[in-house]
């Protein structure tokens, strides 16, 4: 079975439907997302849209949990008082303009998924099994993957949040983070789409990177009154 996965969205359609026809072109039978719909760019309701019109399952982020409850915060880590600032002002921004239809549907996206395929046990979810804003990175130690792992029951665990992609396979357990279709921060600014194809003789991952049109969702940035600054990140993929 061929799988297509994308990482968090954030509001860029321009990037979504290229990781879209990528995972469809590649073969993938069944397309996932992680969650984190909106945020810093302004499409939230027309990926909504795109998701419930092609059918493509998934699971809550802190984003859409937070928009979708009219948290306070995002539940986002900052690095400065900056960064905090220009959060807000995206979290803000997208809780005025997420409509109804689209906050419902976030309410009604599962923590996790699990399914089986090829006695493999997958478990998706956003950021960890037991929290959606815990920042998992490939640097962590690995009783930590060991102890996620543990947490799920799984053989292959795949999420995001963090927007850097990575894999790992520790004994017979696969560690999978696939990065960000919307807003990547490896330094590389094309979308990622992530496939993973499981088999009777193994497990096949790949990362593919495509350009889409930064340059139109720049300006739709611009126009919609989110700050400049969320374009340029997209620029710079940081």
């Amino acid at each position: 079975m061929k799988i297509g996965i994308l990482g968090d969205i954030h509001g860029n359609i321009e990037a979504l439907k290229v990781a879209y026809e990528t995972a469809v072109n590649e073969g993938a039978e069944k397309i996932f997302h992680l969650g984190d719909i909106g945020g810093y760019a302004p499409f939230v309701n027309e990926v909504v849209d795109f998701l419930i019109e092609h059918k493509i399952e998934g699971v809550q982020g802190n984003y859409d949990e937070s928009i979708a409850f009219e948290k306070e915060t995002c539940g986002c880590k900052y690095e400065d008082e900056f960064q905090a600032e220009m959060s807000h002002l995206s979290f803000e921004w997208t809780k005025m303009h997420t409509s109804e239809k689209s906050k419902d549907f976030m309410k009604t996206l599962a923590f996790r998924i699990n399914f089986t395929v090829e006695n493999k046990k997958i478990s998706i979810f956003h950021a960890t099994p037991i929290k959606n804003n815990l920042y998992w990175y490939e640097e962590r130690p690995e009783k930590f993957f060991l102890l996620m792992a543990k947490k799920t029951d799984a053989d292959i665990m795949i999420y995001g949040h963090t927007h850097i992609p990575y894999h790992r396979k520790i004994g017979d357990k696969y560690f999978i983070n696939a990065g960000s279709v919307g807003k990547p921060k490896d330094g590389d600014p094309r979308t990622c789409i992530t496939i993973l194809e499981i088999s009777k003789s193994g497990v096949d991952l790949r990362f593919i990177r495509e350009e889409y049109d930064i340059k139109k969702t720049l300006n739709s940035i611009i126009e919609s009154g989110l700050p400049y600054y969320f374009g340029e990140k997209l620029s710079l993929a940081k």
